[in-house]
């Protein structure tokens, strides 16, 4: 069957499905490559990855595309999800016969609610689903595939789980589809060398973080590894493939959670003479950190989370305040930039937390930051404990009409719009400290191409705080307005 392997158009500029760990619109313009969509693509030669959101590719343009195709896997997100099926919708109106299959993590999560939001949706694949559509597309009936939810007889049937693919090695290389179906130039990361490509070495990750998506919905605990040489062999072609390329970042779960491997990968890859970034864990010591800084690494995207110790407990971070001091000092005395992640609205959060992670933030000194508003996503543990304690705002929309964040769980005395508001908070307090805002200077000063993307970055900036001060400004109003007519 020819196969399309679609990452949809949704809200503009919006990368939250295929691959991005966070699905929303970010403060500035970024996309991850769909890596995910990539792997099946690279075991069925007759099939196309189209990536809209990056190439600018209109819903009109990908609903066309449907007359050309049998079989269509789109990867889903919560946050997009209703404006997926629309689009499957049309699809299925200009080519019938097409038969449609979503994958992703609400799909694994929720596989009912989702083949009974559209009769477009013919099947569904939970968790990993690379062999299930390379099988079904050479012929092998659904009925027969772990892991597939699909329609039958008026009803719908659910096929019991299959095993996660242990042998890593076995999967293609998706730098070759990224070669053969998308154009790199098209990635962005504010923080990353671009043009840059990415790529996992594992996959799943042992952590227990109650809030993170992947492990707990798609990807599994379960630590899988590609082997040493199958890593550096596809570096290798990618560095001869991509004429123009910067950076290689290893998206995994968490790419130096074990000492040994690290080393013994790290090892390799210095042999190739290239620079790379990747994920990191505040668990890591100095010796993984110096091995990897020798091999070309040059930063480090590390998931702080939050400053405030019980926080760090209540989430199961496995990790403490004085770890990621160390951790940060180590990395910052061998050279590694550290782009470091803060989440606002955890369990527990406080108006005194929040202004403990901004004041860690600050004596961390990254050098930069991102910060998210915490989403109780379905599957995870962290819905489990906010559904338990009433906090989810059920009505409440996850994202602005733009794909942006809004936050769906409130706390005792922080509301929706005191969450967005300190995220702004946040940024304020971090970059507009003269050290923090000479490094941003200092770029623009010395470098044409830095400047020109500080500049497009500042614009995208200013015009998200300028909407989430209008929210606060907004939610304030209505909490009073509400305060009037009751009388309280």
């Amino acid at each position: 069957m020819r196969t399309l392997f679609l990452n949809p158009p949704s809200f503009e500029g919006f990368d939250g499905g295929a691959s991005s760990r966070w699905p929303a619109t970010r403060e500035i313009e970024s996309y991850w490559y769909p890596v995910w969509l990539c792997y099946p693509a690279g075991l069925l030669p007759d099939s196309k990855v189209v990536d809209a959101p990056p190439h600018k590719i209109s819903i009109e343009d990908t609903v066309a595309m449907a007359k050309d195709f049998e079989l269509l896997v789109l990867f889903t997100s919560t946050p997009g999800f209703h404006v997926d099926v629309k689009i499957a919708e049309m699809m299925k109106d200009v080519n019938p016969k097409m038969q449609v299959c979503f994958v992703g993590p609400p799909v694994t999560v929720e596989p009912e609610k989702t083949m009974l939001a559209s009769k477009a949706i013919d099947f569904i694949v939970r968790r990993e689903f690379d062999y299930q559509i390379v099988n079904y597309a050479k012929g092998t009936p659904l009925s027969e595939l772990p892991g597939v939810s699909y329609r039958k007889d008026g009803g719908l049937m659910h096929n019991p789980e299959g095993g996660y693919i242990e042998n890593l090695d076995e999967l293609p290389w998706v730098t070759k589809v990224y070669k053969r179906d998308l154009d790199f130039r098209n990635y962005n990361v504010p923080f990353l060398l671009n043009p840059f490509i990415s790529f996992y070495t594992s996959r799943g990750c042992p952590a227990m973080c109650t809030f993170c998506l992947w492990p707990q919905t798609h990807s599994g605990h379960r630590w899988r590894l590609r082997s040493v040489k199958d890593i550096a062999n596809e570096v290798a072609w990618a560095l001869e493939n991509f004429t123009g390329l910067k950076e290689i970042f290893f998206d995994d779960d968490t790419f130096n959670y074990k000492k040994e491997r690290t080393i013994e990968l790290c090892k390799e890859l210095k042999k190739l003479n290239f620079t790379w970034s990747c994920t990191s864990r505040v668990t890591t010591d100095r010796e993984t950190l110096a091995a990897m800084r020798e091999a070309g690494c040059r930063l480090m995207i590390v998931g702080y989370e939050s400053g405030a110790p019980q926080i760090l407990k209540n989430i199961k971070k496995g990790a403490t305040v004085d770890m990621a001091e160390r951790f940060t000092k180590n990395a910052h005395e061998l050279g590694l930039t550290v782009h470091a992640d803060f989440i606002v609205g955890l369990p527990g959060e406080t108006r005194e937390t929040i202004q403990q992670s901004i004041d860690f933030a600050k004596k961390l000194d990254c050098e930069t930051i991102q910060v998210s508003i915490a989403h109780p996503y379905p599957g995870t543990e962290f819905y489990d404990y906010a559904q338990k304690n009433n906090l989810i705002q059920l009505n409440a929309s996850m994202t602005d009409e733009l794909g942006h964040q809004l936050p769906t769980v409130i706390y005792p005395g922080l509301d929706r719009a005191e969450l967005v508001d300190s995220v702004e908070r946040f940024y304020g307090e971090y970059y507009f400290r003269p050290k923090a805002a000479w490094r941003v200077v200092k770029k623009a000063i010395f470098s044409t191409e830095e400047r020109r993307r500080l500049v497009k970055e500042a614009r995208e900036y200013l015009a998200l705080r300028k909407k989430r001060k209008k929210f606060v400004a907004d939610q304030k109003a209505l909490k009073e307005s509400s305060y009037a007519a009751t009388g309280d």
